[in-house]
């Protein structure tokens, strides 16, 4: 790896090596996870490399490649799991400068990848009065390059499924890591290659996405005496094919009290489990009837709030996704989370009742496959390592799929296993492997098994300890 070089062949493209901000430009949220925060805490790039055009990212990826410099791409760094973490050092390649809106209709929107998701939806709104269909709880700070690279699904998925579902990503725009880098236009299946792979295989710098109807929505939440009271009736709205909500969260007590310090007076007690909701203002009175229908408590209803004192309240989504964990974290460092997905309201209920209060639980509703799904960001009551990985074992052993939030490879956490078309494009786009290297184990690992269903532990650091 030869800095020196590499930063001579960039030219006047920004660079930044004071320590302190190359430290901060290196993570992300990884210490969500004690796990990670222990094994990822020393790692470091060596600079920030921060282009403002796509004809500059080819730049760095050109001079990258003649250098043998590792490049590890970076959005604004909201990221759970490690994705954004330079494992090898070498550069960060902040892409915060791409930040323009290149084209809106009334069905599609198309962005340079380091743009607000939030500043992204002003302008849709302005132009168009519609919005992108779904976003991460941390909408006010991610970008969208990467949501698309690092994230799942979010805000919205209780309607339109999570990212990496046909029709929810029209276009990307890419750049390969080679000596002459390409600029590719990927539409159709080949998105599924570079999406959600946390930019392994090609730097995303445009992205196109559908645009949908914009509402007003309305933020409600509503209590109930206990958590598979909350759970259930947020199962029965999702189901309602003419309540139109954006999002549908139940949260077990008693987290609501304890984390979100904002909405307490609104709660009962600390006893009180509750559903958050976003609704569409014609919804809103539904919404309402249908409470009072299963007997729940409505609590707090936004349209209802002097301007004053609503403006005292977070919105509800981030009071939801992982923003739950991190309310959280501020409260009681010592928690931490899963990531899990429960075939039906039996199996929650089950490893509600085998845990209790070691794993409060924090359902998002979404829609997967058409159906239903109870999508799980439950907290967890760490103690230790050996007794996180029981309480992965004993949700698997009830049919309750983890995906592993404490493991920094596309294999462990949320892909499970690694796509051989991800791969495939890999050896095309990147072929020294020198983007955000360590976050692949098949690239790695000559013997991995595609078809074994294992959940990987993989040793990348050690591996990459020795790179030159």
């Amino acid at each position: 790896m030869d800095i020196t070089g590499f930063r001579a062949d960039i030219g006047e493209i920004p660079v930044e090596d004071n320590p302190r901000i190359v430290q901060q430009k290196s993570r992300d949220h990884y210490w969500y996870s004690p796990r990670l925060k222990a094994e990822l805490d020393q790692v470091k790039a060596d600079i920030v490399v921060s282009p403002r055009s796509v004809d500059e990212v080819v730049t760095v990826l050109s001079a990258a490649f003649a250098h043998n410099v590792p490049v590890t791409p970076r959005g604004a760094g909201t990221g759970n799991y490690g994705q954004a973490m330079p494992l090898s050092g070498g550069a960060i390649l902040n892409l915060m400068n791409l930040d323009k809106v290149i084209s809106i209709t009334a069905d599609r929107v198309r962005a340079e990848a380091g743009i607000i998701m939030e500043k992204l939806d002003e302008a849709i709104i302005h132009q168009v009065n519609g919005e992108i269909r779904f976003h991460p709880s941390t909408y006010r700070m991610a970008s969208l390059g990467g949501f698309v690279a690092g994230g799942s699904g979010g805000v919205g998925s209780i309607r339109w499924g999570g990212l990496r579902n046909f029709g929810n990503i029209l276009g990307l725009k890419v750049v390969t890591c080679e000596a002459a880098p390409r600029v590719l236009d990927l539409r159709g299946p080949d998105i599924l290659k570079v999406a959600h792979a946390y930019g392994t295989n090609g730097i995303i710098v445009e992205v196109e996405m559908p645009v949908t109807t914009h509402y007003d929505w309305v933020d409600i939440i509503v209590g109930f005496d206990t958590a598979y009271d909350a759970i259930a009736f947020a199962e029965q709205v999702a189901l309602q094919d003419g309540l139109l909500c954006k999002e549908i969260s139940p949260v077990a007590a008693p987290v609501p009290y304890d984390y979100f310090n904002r909405h307490r007076p609104y709660l009962k007690s600390r006893d009180q489990s509750v559903v958050l909701l976003m609704v569409a203002p014609a919804n809103v009175e539904a919404i309402v009837d249908f409470t009072a229908f299963h007997k729940g408590d409505l609590i707090f209803r936004a349209d209802t709030l002097p301007a004053e004192e609503k403006a005292k309240v977070p919105p509800v989504y981030e009071l939801a996704w992982n923003h739950t964990t991190l309310r959280g974290l501020k409260i009681d460092p010592t928690i931490t989370y899963l990531q899990t997905q429960y075939p039906s309201l039996q199996h929650v209920k089950r490893i509600m009742d085998i845990f209790g209060d070691e794993l409060p639980m924090h359902i998002e509703m979404t829609k997967f496959d058409g159906r239903i799904n109870f999508a799980g960001l439950p907290i967890v009551r760490y103690t230790s390592e050996e007794r996180l990985e029981e309480i992965i074992r004993i949700h698997e052993e009830n049919d309750c799929l983890v995906f592993n939030p404490h493991r920094y490879t596309l294999e462990e956490g949320g892909m499970k296993q690694t796509d051989r078309a991800q791969l495939a494009f890999k050896r095309e786009a990147d072929p020294k492997g020198i983007l955000n290297p360590g976050k692949m184990i098949a690239w790695d690992d000559p013997d991995f098994d595609f078809d074994s269903g294992r959940a990987w532990l993989f040793t990348g650091l050690t591996k990459l300890s020795g790179a030159a």
